[in-house]
């Protein structure tokens, strides 16, 4: 009934009427909400707090602080029980120093469709420690290869493609395949680079590192292997894999665009979405940038694919390098997506848990996903199988790339997981400071290498080798050693 055409005594009864219930009912409270600068992941927060509001009459005030000062401020601020915050949005890697000064999840949240809904792969490994879930997945997060179709398409470049380097031009595979590539489209005097990667400290740079390294030392047959050996706790970053890695990611300098040291993940987003480059590594949020804000160009253009791996991948058991028939793949989980915690302290519980639950609820956070800048990708089955969401922005086959990249990631057979280890913050630190010396060339890259793995094993030792060793294999799914 169109609202002219209601009678007046309605009208009147209706505005005699009481407002909406809120349910539950918050009024009178103010959340206190926490995380990175925005864009990302705050604006997300921002528009879940808007619809909780409406829904339950309560109030959310984001409060937000430089990526590098989350750390050391949440972990103060839960450990001296200020209750200053009723929830905090960070990162995986820290959840073993924050979880015991965060709420448990009650048992309600994690029962039902909408939990089983999220991918096992962040439902079961990420948001639990020690047997409890003590975070929620509110941001799906892995490296991912973005390419252009206008370029991978073109007639003219597919024929000089592969002329010069005898195979067909495509998604590269394999990380020597990704160098070809980078190489070939790396044209200054068009203003054209081959691919954009982070490289800046304190611009997300490691994960970078990391994502190449999974493809040499992520080996199938020692799982959990990566970062330490599993039985020693020995740092495993300075072997040969590592090295490799490093020295690969250093060379790729050559293909980016000028400047490419002081580029953060922030940096290489635009570079892709503009055009700048032929690909580049990053979240999911590049493609969503470029069908967004990329210009009547870039239409139809969002590829993606899964990282490239490796047949070669060093075992560190064996001492040596083992070959394959086939490539492996090892889709890297940077970063493994924002997460949400309640702290302990917080004065506001059942507010809060509501309102993650609000966060990460299948309608709202199939909204942020294809809405620009918001640094929500997908973690949910629903949010690969709903097409017709993803059709606001991508074409039918833009979806199906970006879609079947990042759900074949995860259900890769040998992905691998970010590392996550009391102390995480510690241990990063010296990394990037070497990594960077190393990128600089101020350092050999075996050098560099040399000294991060000295300084991790003397960090494992001042926290405590055996409980370090313990919690590691938790991290990676491995039974305790008897």
């Amino acid at each position: 009934m169109n609202r002219l055409t209601i009678p007046a005594a309605a009208l009147a009864a209706l505005a005699a009427a009481p407002a909406l219930a809120c349910e539950p009912d918050f009024t009178g409270v103010t959340l206190t909400v926490s995380t990175q600068n925005g864009p990302a992941i705050a604006s997300a927060l921002q528009a879940a707090g808007r619809s909780w509001s409406e829904r339950t009459c309560g109030t959310v005030n984001v409060v937000e602080f430089p990526f590098g000062e989350l750390y050391p401020k949440f972990l103060t601020a839960m450990s001296q029980q200020t209750g200053d915050f009723d929830v905090i949005g960070f990162v995986p890697a820290w959840l073993p120093d924050f979880a015991p000064f965060l709420a448990t999840a009650p048992e309600t949240f994690t029962q039902g469709e909408d939990w089983e809904d999220i991918h096992p792969v962040y439902r079961e490994r990420l948001m639990v420690w020690e047997g409890e879930v003590k975070s929620v997945t509110m941001d799906g997060d892995m490296h991912m290869l973005n390419l252009r179709a206008d370029l991978l398409e073109d007639p003219e470049e597919q024929a000089a493609f592969e002329e010069r380097y005898g195979y067909p031009l495509a998604a590269p595979t394999t990380w020597a395949e990704y160098r070809d590539h980078a190489e070939f489209f790396t044209r200054p005097d068009e203003g054209l680079y081959g691919t954009a990667e982070a490289y800046r400290r304190g611009g997300q740079q490691f994960w970078y590192f990391f994502s190449r390294a999974a493809s040499y030392t992520n080996h199938p047959d020692n799982p959990g292997s990566m970062f330490f050996d599993p039985e020693t706790m020995d740092a495993q970053i300075n072997n040969p894999g590592w090295l490799r890695a490093l020295e690969e990611y250093k060379a790729a300098l050559e293909f980016n665009p000028p400047g490419a040291l002081n580029n953060g993940s922030g940096d290489v987003r635009p570079l892709y979405a503009g055009g700048t480059v032929a690909m580049n590594i990053d979240w999911a949020d590049s493609g969503v940038l470029r069908a967004t804000e990329g210009g009547p160009e870039a239409e139809g253009t969002v590829r993606t694919a899964m990282l490239p791996g490796s047949t070669e991948i060093w075992n560190h058991v064996t001492g040596e390098w083992d070959s394959f028939d086939e490539v492996i793949h090892s889709p890297f989980l940077a970063f493994g997506g924002w997460q949400l915690g309640v702290p302990a302290d917080s004065r506001n519980q059942e507010a809060a848990w509501d309102f993650v639950a609000e966060v990460v609820s299948p309608e709202v956070s199939s909204a942020a996903l294809v809405t620009a800048n918001s640094g929500v990708n997908p973690y949910r089955f629903s949010h690969y199988a709903d097409t017709q969401n993803w059709s606001a922005i991508f074409t039918e086959e833009e979806a199906a790339s970006y879609l079947g990249a990042q759900r074949a990631s995860l259900d890769a057979p040998n992905v691998a997981l970010d590392l996550r280890l009391p102390g995480f913050f510690s241990y990063t630190e010296v990394l990037e400071i070497e990594l960077s010396k190393a990128l600089a060339g101020e350092v050999e890259p075996q050098a560099a290498l040399d000294a991060i793995a000295a300084e991790w094993n003397r960090l494992t030792d001042e926290f405590g080798r055996d409980s370090q060793l313990a919690a590691y294999r938790a991290s990676v799914g491995l039974d305790p050693i008897e």
